[in-house]
């Protein structure tokens, strides 16, 4: 889709042709080469909405120039999508039944963080599709998320091997003490390497370093590896290809300890339909390769301690009931609100044993649980009903079906990533870097379509 400005009444009043206008590379680029440095200062995930807004005063300037604006494929799902999370806003202030009664007012500012992080995201992915293959060149794109799945293997080791590393940032140095000490912000601005949880009997760190929740981690870890592959895929350079091999192997080590199932199946979602493409393009070597990593993964499962990491977890499954419990509320609430849903999530009255339990400074994470914050597909059904689900789901189902014959490795990495998301939304939250990748994976689909595949090969 393209937004077309004329452009005609200032060339017949000017003698020198206008000028063109280009949209620098920098705001993306830095966003994720220096991504480290923006987690170590605070900003983490507040660098998306620092960088929208230079990205919208270009775009907008490019527009004014009379150079065209371009959307994105199925941008009218999206649209939709917008729309819906404004609308859902009118129930805010309603209490569903066996949740927390608040008044409107104070669920605004999680409805204005998704809001903005929404917003801002679609600026990225706008604007990275409007660059060009001499502005922000699509192999040096995919070298940048190679790079972030490097950068989430080094914080998973991290949190594996100090698993209480954390510092106050800058950024947390400056706001007052009553506001730098909530959690919500505290998982803004304080960088910190892992979560400690008690999942197998014991308390023990579970990598979060950089993206804040080992969740966020986990979900990352799986959009981000097939970029590592693709990146090395592009060079000639043997260095280059052993150093993303063997980068692989190691994050098998933090993926394992990190007692993230939701992880587990998606790294095999990812697999199996990677395989799938490349068998339906005749590239039957590929079931050879996924057969030697199975067996090299079952090799190291049995002979490490990794094997008994594995079997205790899956042993003890402690946030089974609590999932099942909030998925049966998102449920109700979705049922009760069929169209618009919440406009948020909620937080329920007690635990699921008892109405009688509830979170304290002594134990966090008992009862008050939140409904729509087990997983981007509940929190979509509860905060934003039928119309926000759907038109979600319809962007990137779309986007999928209108670019299943890129058979390009950039193509079949994006398309790998849109798929494993779909599998995570089952138990994580999408909002904001998750969905920061799915879009630069929609991007590269987006912009494969445009300026052929050539550079993409």
């Amino acid at each position: 889709m393209t937004l077309v400005v004329p452009g005609g009444t200032r060339a017949a009043h000017s003698a020198a042709p206008a000028r063109p206008v280009w949209l620098p590379a920098w705001p993306v680029a830095s966003i994720l080469a220096l991504y480290p440095l923006w987690w170590a200062l605070g900003l983490g995930v507040l660098i998306f909405p620092i960088m929208a807004a230079p990205m919208l005063v270009l775009l907008v300037r490019r527009r004014a120039a009379g150079r065209p604006l371009r959307l994105p494929p199925g941008a009218g799902w999206w649209a939709l999508f917008l729309a819906a999370v404004l609308i859902s806003i009118l129930a805010l202030g309603a209490d569903p039944a066996g949740t927390v009664v608040e008044h409107a007012e104070g669920r605004l500012v999680a409805v204005l963080y998704r809001l903005i992080m929404y917003v801002s995201l679609t600026i990225l992915l706008v604007y990275t599709g409007n660059l060009t293959e001499s502005e922000l060149p699509r192999r040096r794109l995919v070298r940048l998320l190679g790079w972030l799945f490097v950068l989430t293997v080094a914080g998973g080791l991290l949190g594996l091997v100090a698993g209480s590393f954390a510092f106050t940032s800058p950024v947390e140095w400056l706001l007052p003490g009553s506001l730098r000490s909530k959690g919500f912000v505290q998982s803004l601005v304080h960088p910190y390497a892992a979560q400690i949880m008690d999942l197998v009997g014991a308390e023990q760190p579970r990598p979060a370093a950089p993206w804040g929740y080992t969740n966020t981690w986990g979900n990352n870890f799986c959009l981000l590896m097939c970029w590592v592959v693709a990146a090395a895929w592009a060079t000639r350079r043997l260095s280059v290809k052993v150093l993303a091999l063997a980068c692989l192997a190691i994050a098998i080590v933090p993926a394992v300890v990190s007692l993230n199932r939701g992880l587990w199946v998606g790294v095999g979602v990812v697999m199996v339909y990677v395989a799938i493409r490349y068998v339906l393009m005749g590239r039957l070597w590929v079931l050879a390769a996924v057969g030697l990593a199975g067996a090299g993964l079952a090799v190291a499962l049995a002979a490490t301690p990794m094997g008994d990491v594995v079997s205790a977890r899956l042993d003890n499954g402690k946030s089974n009931g609590v999932r099942s419990f909030l998925i049966e509320r998102a449920v109700d609430g979705f049922q009760d609100s069929p169209i618009i849903g919440y406009g948020s999530t909620r937080n329920t009255i007690g635990g699921r044993n008892s109405i009688t339990v509830g979170e304290s400074s002594e134990c966090e994470r008992c009862g008050n649980f939140t409904v729509g914050g087990n997983g981007q597909l509940w929190q979509l059904m509860y905060a934003h009903g039928t119309v926000g689900t759907v038109a979600y789901l319809g962007f990137f189902g779309y986007g999928l079906w209108r670019f299943r014959r890129d058979r390009t490795p950039v193509g079949i990495a994006a398309g790998a990533a849109i798929v494993s998301s779909f599998s995570a939304m089952l138990w994580y939250n999408a909002i904001p870097t998750p969905l920061a990748f799915m879009f630069l994976a929609y991007a590269l689909l987006w912009r494969n379509e445009l300026e052929g595949d050539a550079h993409a090969r």
